[in-house]
């Protein structure tokens, strides 16, 4: 086993890497891991440094909440220091603004590459921008005391950091306007049964069983991995006869590997 390294370690996020695993840390427990755009530039330049050996990510979040969401500091008029404020943003361009929110958005994107797979380990409050956080991996592993809730809409605004596609995936549209028009809070049971957690377990037992998880994901091989996940990740979006020729043109590359005649 090679030694833990520590790769990233500013504004609120940690990266560290041990083998083939890498851990995301949100490292403001004080603030209930409170996010803001620095945050964000750190969780995706955290995506930038990773490892091509890295096969899975955990995220976890330190203290009692995985992520209270926007830090409220974003809702008064000045915002953050060295940061456009809401007010300026909406003064801006629309091309302007877009380009901001896609930059917010970036943290929230990579979690999914076909190459890795990411899990949550979400104890107590996963709100708005944490909930989007936990939607953005592939899997979520919560503590019993976990609590979601979207409440953008209450504040006027939308879910815009990426969680909307998941969420309806996960639970449905009908179940997916539900949570976010009323802002209201899912269980850890609730988020069991509906899909949107993979496993709940006692809160002491968060950590044991996202390492239970990680390791029965790399027993098998990488590329297995990988072809699989692009498979189901764009099921989605073919007909059932467009998946069976993905999956007999990943079949194919699958096979010739094995039998050593890959690229």
């Amino acid at each position: 086993m090679t030694a833990r390294k520590t790769l990233l370690d500013q504004d609120g996020v940690q990266l560290t890497v041990e083998d083939t695993v890498a851990t995301v840390t949100l490292t403001h427990p004080a603030k209930r891991n409170a996010q803001s755009p620095a945050l964000w530039r750190a969780l995706t330049e955290a995506g930038r440094l990773l490892p091509g050996s890295v096969r899975v990510v955990v995220l976890r979040g330190e203290g009692k909440s995985f992520s209270a969401g926007l830090d409220r500091q974003a809702f008064t008029p000045e915002g953050f220091d060295g940061e456009p404020s809401f007010i300026d943003l909406a003064r801006g361009t629309d091309e302007a603004l877009d380009a901001e929110i896609a930059t917010y958005q970036e943290a929230f994107t990579w979690w999914r590459r076909n190459d890795i797979v990411s899990i949550a380990a979400v104890q107590g409050h996963a709100i708005g921008a944490g909930f989007q956080l936990a939607l953005a991996c592939d899997l979520r592993v919560c503590a019993d005391d976990a609590q979601f809730a979207m409440r953008e809409t209450s504040l006027g605004l939308v879910p815009d950091l990426g969680g909307t596609q998941p969420l309806v995936s996960l639970v449905g549209y009908a179940r997916a306007l539900e949570i976010c028009a009323t802002g209201r809070f899912v269980s850890a049971t609730e988020a069991e049964l509906t899909g949107l957690a993979n496993v709940v377990v006692p809160a002491a037992e968060l950590s044991g069983a996202v390492d239970d998880l990680t390791a029965a994901l790399l027993a098998a091989p990488r590329d297995a991995v990988i072809e699989t996940k692009a498979l189901l990740r764009g099921a989605a979006g073919r007909t059932y006869d467009e998946q069976r020729v993905a999956e007999r043109a990943a079949q194919g590359r699958r096979l010739r590997d094995l039998a050593g005649l890959g690229e």
